[in-house]
């Protein structure tokens, strides 16, 4: 998975633990659930988030769940309290099961023009819809990414995280054998 596949399905608003199965799709539960039709989930509780640069208010995957080898589109929609400059940075982790895969520091602007965005993000609202392909090679197993999003001066942006299940593909007559 490229480094900047992940930052968009993370970072869409200045946009994963869910733990989803092939016949189930999640959605906002709890305190810790980014609203909408999503597994995404912030890394902080709500009390911890009403200071941080970017309310993202819904996000809605399709499919939820993701699966390799399909387009998955996003959608997610939010406010930007305040302009988002260049040198703000995004700390990410993705790990395949217990093994790290990356642990680095990107830069957020040269990630956003994934998703058609460019520094400064202006103060307002913002909405963003990007499809992406989801490669078929996906190793099946489970996955989990973490963002946590910082301004050029270190003011907390946003954390989310996911942890995404891929299975492996069946040859349908093969399962009765």
């Amino acid at each position: 998975m490229r480094l900047s596949t992940a930052v968009i399905a993370l970072l869409s608003t200045s946009t994963a633990a869910f733990s989803v199965y092939r016949e189930n799709s999640v959605s906002a539960n709890d305190e810790l659930d980014v609203p909408g039709k999503s597994p995404l989930k912030f890394c902080d509780a709500a009390a911890d988030r009403k200071d941080d640069i970017v309310t993202i208010e819904e996000v809605v995957l399709t499919p939820n769940p993701p699966e390799a080898g399909q387009t998955l589109t996003i959608e997610a929609s939010g406010i930007v309290k305040e302009a988002i400059e260049e040198g703000a940075y995004v700390n990410l982790q993705v790990k395949y099961g217990y093994i790290r895969l990356i642990n680095t520091s990107a830069d957020l602007c040269k990630e956003m023009k994934n998703v058609e965005l460019e520094c400064p993000i202006p103060k307002g609202r913002l909405s963003i819809t990007k499809n992406v392909e989801l490669p078929k090679e996906i190793p099946p197993g489970k996955y989990t990414v973490e963002a946590d999003v910082y301004n050029s001066d270190d003011k907390h942006i946003t954390c989310l995280t996911a942890t995404v299940f891929f299975g492996r593909k069946t040859l349908g007559f093969f399962d009765d054998l």
